[in-house]
């Protein structure tokens, strides 16, 4: 009887000193986490999630691009709107030939279709081929437009009622069954009809961007050599 309650002191013992030692490993992996320096860029931050709205351009050389926007303030690894308070960018690096640009001096077809065409032509004009893409999920506001060389080649947006349309539909948004109205058109938007379709085109907006260029949330953000984005002030 007396070996029998040693062998259960013995194993009660065995069993929680296994316990303290799984307890304490816990604690320090806990505290490795905590203490170890975040590995990602401000790309990574910038671009996930999505933005609302976006550019992309085809270009190798962020530089290049930040000077057609007019930055003149640089500050690395920041988000920052402009000391000045003035609209500010940030330019993301080179991937796959492809420079995601965001931040709030983009322009919003819905507020003015016509500055939003005059940014886009004259930054198109300075750096080629450049892609502008909006999907606002909360009031559904939507748009993709494509410039080459200041010539508009697509495009189409909608702010409750369509504000911009030109070029012919291309191919991606056949096949992705984006629909689009011209001048005048007005669904009934408060139907569950008009709700559902509006949702999907924001929701395709992203597969769109995958098929003409980049999806920005589905850029590989592992650090990479001289990566890094920069964000500025325009003039």
């Amino acid at each position: 009887m007396l070996l029998a309650l040693q062998g259960l002191a013995l194993v009660l013992g065995v069993t929680l000193l296994a316990w303290m030692i799984a307890l304490q490993r816990r604690a320090r992996a806990a505290e490795s986490l905590i203490r170890r320096p975040p590995e990602f860029l401000p790309f990574q931050l910038t671009f996930a999630p999505r933005p609302a709205s976006w550019l992309a351009v085809r270009s190798q050389s962020p530089k290049a691009v930040r000077t057609a926007l007019g930055q003149d303030l640089f500050a690395p690894d920041t988000w920052v709107k402009g000391l000045s308070g003035g609209p500010g960018f940030f330019v993301g690096p080179a991937v796959n030939g492809w420079i995601i640009v965001t931040g709030p001096g983009l322009p919003d077809p819905g507020n003015d279709a016509d500055e939003c065409f005059r940014f886009l032509t004259g930054l198109s004009r300075k750096l080629g081929h450049v892609q502008f893409f909006q999907a606002e999920r909360v009031l559904h506001h939507h748009a993709w437009v494509r410039v080459e060389n200041g010539r508009v080649t697509r495009a189409y947006a909608w702010a409750a009622e369509t504000v911009w349309n030109q070029g012919a539909r291309t191919a991606a948004e056949t096949e992705l069954s984006m629909k689009c109205f011209g001048y005048g058109e007005h669904p009934a938007a408060d139907s569950w009809a008009a709700a559902e379709w509006m949702a999907a085109n924001v929701a395709k907006v992203a597969l769109l961007a995958a098929r003409w260029s980049l999806d920005p949330a589905r850029i590989d953000s592992r650090p990479r050599k001289h990566a890094d984005g920069i964000a500025g002030e325009s003039w």
